[in-house]
């Protein structure tokens, strides 16, 4: 087994005032040579957006991008035709392809919201631009890894064109599961969203996170009450395309 520790206090930063942005890899104006990638994982944002306010029209091709409200509402509009709202409880993602524009802004004008946004590498180029949007009603069970997205679009969640795997959960003190892999050669990027976990031997606190990789399962207990956790895994070999 090997493992990478990124804590949450040596993340990047950026407060634009309307945004205030964490990011776990390099991105924009943050540049750690370190801290590239984690396999096909590419972008790790938490990003707090005033209300009102977001990100105008731009454009993405060839990722594939999901997006995981923890707090608040988004209004997303893009060149496919989608004008939709999505809020906490719920997952969004977009296959950039051939190419998308698209536009994300705070619905609400009264309160902040807070929301991870990711991207990854995906395993073939140039595919049709999608989008899909999906309510995640069983993540206020406690002590259940609940699946979220996987590359296929009759399992359970979002799919994406990528062997991927995100798993949500809440967990009360001493409850844990162990993380089976399930794809060839992939490994787990363990985030803490809320509370205190031990991954794989590792104590870790609110935004920490850890990798983990060569090894075919992950152990994880919950430290505290209302511990919450996304695993994802990814290959580790980006893709040749």
């Amino acid at each position: 087994m090997k493992t990478i520790i990124h804590p949450a206090d040596q993340r990047g930063a950026a407060n634009h005032g309307w945004l205030n942005a964490k990011h776990s890899f390099s991105f924009a104006n943050y540049f750690d040579r370190n801290k590239m990638h984690f396999g096909v994982l590419r972008v790790l944002n938490d990003d707090i957006i005033a209300p009102a306010m977001g990100f105008g029209t731009h454009p993405h091709d060839n990722m594939e991008i999901i997006t995981i409200p923890l707090k608040g509402a988004l209004k997303h509009k893009d060149s496919m035709g989608h004008e939709e709202v999505i809020t906490a409880g719920e997952i969004q993602v977009m296959s950039a392809g051939t190419g998308i524009q698209h536009s994300e802004f705070n619905a609400k004008s009264d309160e902040e919201i807070n929301l991870l946004q990711i991207w990854l590498f995906p395993k073939v180029r140039n595919v049709r631009p999608r989008y899909q949007q999906i309510a995640l009603p069983d993540l206020q069970s406690e002590g259940i890894l609940h699946q979220v997205l996987s590359p296929k679009e009759e399992d359970e969640g979002v799919w994406i064109h990528q062997d991927a795997w995100f798993h949500m959960g809440t967990f009360a003190q001493g409850q844990g599961v162990r993380y089976a892999m399930k794809g060839e050669n992939t490994g787990v990027y363990a985030f803490v969203i809320e509370g205190d976990f031990e991954v794989a031997g590792q104590v870790l606190g609110k935004r920490d996170a850890l990798g983990v990789w060569e090894s075919e399962e992950v152990e994880l207990v919950a430290n505290s009450n209302s511990s919450r956790i996304l695993l994802m895994e990814v290959p580790m070999a980006l893709p040749r395309i």
